[in-house]
């Protein structure tokens, strides 16, 4: 029996590691794009942390290069395409909004141009987000749940959720956006809120650095992991029809009760050390 393809955007990424580890346990053969960097030898660290970087096949390409990415697609001949490539750091998108609207938005339009004219046959996952969701309509999200993104982030994620919803309906593809909140590892990257925490309590107890600097501490998350998340993401393409799901804890915590876990933890009093700083507000 001929094993499966699967094509990975975001590959190096938290999502994309995890992504291709279950795929690989699972016997699939594995391609990752990659954007070709000056950091050789750093971008692929988490592949190299799981074990697994010599057994994925890694190709330059990038989301905003349509004939790069129609030619890896036709080589590759995928069975399964995971979209989790993005500019996915929502401070840097108010920094970068232009950028963030071409990789997020436009470069998930790339793709499903890819997939519908090269591998129709293949089945397409698309990373949406929480931040869709915004200033939220309703206590408890849904998938039937009103978006009102906050960011050019949440903007340019709903572009490309409601893309691949139009392509999925107009050229019958099997075509599933994950609404997923948020999920955190020891691959997430310290510009995240979870691991700027853990890096600076643990420098702080070292002797290091001596403050944490946050913005809204009151905000409300809710955190799994993304080992659950990414075999979400496998489940939702081995479904008979596709569809957009959400996946969530259904539990939030908020930055403040996150802090004082890390803080006390160490042994550490949270007061001595926690300092907001309004210029780390998001503007909306």
């Amino acid at each position: 029996m001929t094993a499966k393809r699967a094509l990975i955007t975001g590959v190096t990424g938290q999502d994309g590691a995890y992504l291709a580890q279950l795929l690989l346990q699972k016997g699939y053969a594995v391609t990752g794009i990659v954007r070709r960097s000056s950091h050789a030898g750093v971008f692929d660290h988490r592949l190299k942390w799981l074990g697994i970087l010599d057994d994925v096949e890694l190709v330059d390409g990038n989301l905003l290069d349509q004939s790069a990415l129609l030619r890896i697609v036709q080589a590759a001949k995928p069975d399964e395409i995971y979209n989790l490539a993005a500019q996915s750091f929502v401070t840097s998108s108010w920094q970068q909004p232009l950028l963030t609207g071409q990789v997020t938005g436009l470069g998930a339009a790339h793709m499903l141009e890819c997939l519908r004219s090269a591998a129709p046959q293949a089945r397409y996952y698309q990373a949406s987000t929480s931040e869709m969701f915004g200033l939220i309509q309703e206590a408890k999200q849904s998938e039937s749940t009103p978006f009102y993104p906050r960011s050019p982030y949440g903007v340019a994620k709903l572009y490309a959720h409601w893309m691949t919803i139009n392509y999925r309906e107009s050229f019958g593809l099997h075509a599933s956006n994950g609404i997923l909140f948020n999920h955190e590892s020891p691959l997430r990257g310290v510009e995240f809120v979870t691991r700027k925490v853990t890096d600076a309590v643990a420098r702080i107890k070292l002797g290091q650095q001596k403050e944490l600097r946050l913005g809204n501490i009151d905000a409300k998350r809710d955190w799994g992991h993304a080992r659950d998340y990414v075999k979400a993401m496998w489940l939702m393409l081995q479904q008979d029809r596709p569809d957009d799901y959400v996946i969530a804890t259904g539990r939030t915590t908020t930055v403040r009760d996150m802090c004082a876990i890390a803080f006390k933890h160490v042994g550490l009093n949270i007061d001595d050390h926690l300092v907001i700083d309004p210029a780390l507000f998001r503007p909306a």
